[in-house]
């Protein structure tokens, strides 16, 4: 079997760091984790570039400020690492004891001073990396249950990571951009889109047409809306129309992502 570039780089840098160092198991879910890891630099990078004053303006998400958003960020790293020490130990640890408890944790979070909630962000990022690094070959596949109710092996948690951290860089509103997701996650984040209104039995009936791609039809089809693969993920994960066209004239309304 030929060995890839990226196979190879990997395999010398763990030459390099030696036998103490701590690897992700051969089962686990390379390409979501790689998204994650990705999406998480992405995030730092668009914190770090704000001030600390600037954390406690608004953010894209109507409601919430940029302090709330890095509050979700952090806390939703830790509900994963619940989820992920439940697949290693087998001991039942939900992501949130209830919805109103979720919701308590972001609106005290959001009160934190810049320092706190810059640290909460970078120590629950670690956490989970920690936790993912852990988990064997069968704790990937072991069952665990979502905020949503729904039963997924504890691979899906990478996946989770990675639409909070690239979606909710761009709701920090200080440039972060679709432009700048890899074309592949832009594509596997309009199959989630899809997902999730087939699991809530939403009833859509439209077409996506991509520039320079293959259209995409929705339920039973209906008016074609057209642009770049970016502003196309943008309208459809609720984050505005920019640059669309539709075929009979006026972007559809569509339901919520999730």
């Amino acid at each position: 079997m030929s060995v890839t570039s990226e196979e190879a780089a990997r395999e010398a840098l763990r030459q390099r760091q030696g036998a103490g160092a701590r690897y992700d198991s051969p089962a686990a879910p390379a390409r979501e984790l790689a998204w994650a890891r990705r999406g998480t630099a992405y995030f730092a990078r668009k914190l770090n570039e704000l001030t600390d004053a600037e954390l406690y303006d608004p953010s894209l998400l109507p409601g919430w400020t940029r302090a709330h958003l890095v509050a979700h960020v952090g806390y939703n790293a830790r509900a994963l690492t619940r989820l992920v020490e439940w697949a290693r130990t087998g001991v039942e640890t939900p992501m949130y004891a209830s919805t109103e408890q979720r919701n308590a944790e972001i609106e005290r979070g959001a009160t934190l001073p810049a320092r706190a909630l810059r640290n909460l962000f970078a120590h629950a990022e670690v956490h989970l990396n920690v936790e993912w690094r852990d988990l064997t070959d069968a704790g990937w596949d072991a069952q665990v249950r979502t905020a949503q109710g729904r039963l997924v092996p504890a691979r899906e948690t990478a996946w989770m990571r990675t639409r909070e951290v690239w979606v909710h860089a761009v709701d920090l509103d200080n440039g972060g951009s679709f432009d700048d997701v890899p074309p592949d996650l832009l594509a596997e984040l309009l199959a989630d889109v899809q997902r999730s209104w087939a699991r809530r039995e939403e009833r859509v009936g439209l077409t996506l047409a991509p520039t320079g791609g293959e259209p995409v039809v929705v339920g039973n089809g209906g008016p074609t809306v057209s642009g770049a693969l970016p502003d196309l993920v943008r309208w459809l994960t609720g984050r505005g129309v920019r640059r669309l066209t539709s075929s009979d004239g006026e972007i559809p309304d569509i339901p919520r992502w999730f």
